[in-house]
């Protein structure tokens, strides 16, 4: 799944290589890859509270707060 990462003005497309990490409100980072030019970039931790969707769009809040009951 590609999500974007908020870096003050800067937001980069990221490849969420653990959904279930990305699922898991009591998770706080998942393990995903840069997507810059052409060259694979090695898999990094990314904190979930930085991810939105590629359309601006903020995670669903049971995506990372385990005390969420909706």
């Amino acid at each position: 799944m590609f999500l974007k990462i908020r870096q003050g003005d800067d937001q980069r497309l990221v490849e969420v290589l653990d959904l279930k990490q990305l699922f898991d409100p009591f998770a706080a980072e998942v393990l995903g890859r840069f997507h810059a030019g052409e060259e694979l970039q090695d898999p990094q931790g990314m904190t979930k509270q930085r991810l939105i969707f590629p359309s601006g769009e903020a995670l669903p809040r049971c995506w990372l707060d385990p005390h969420y009951a909706g």
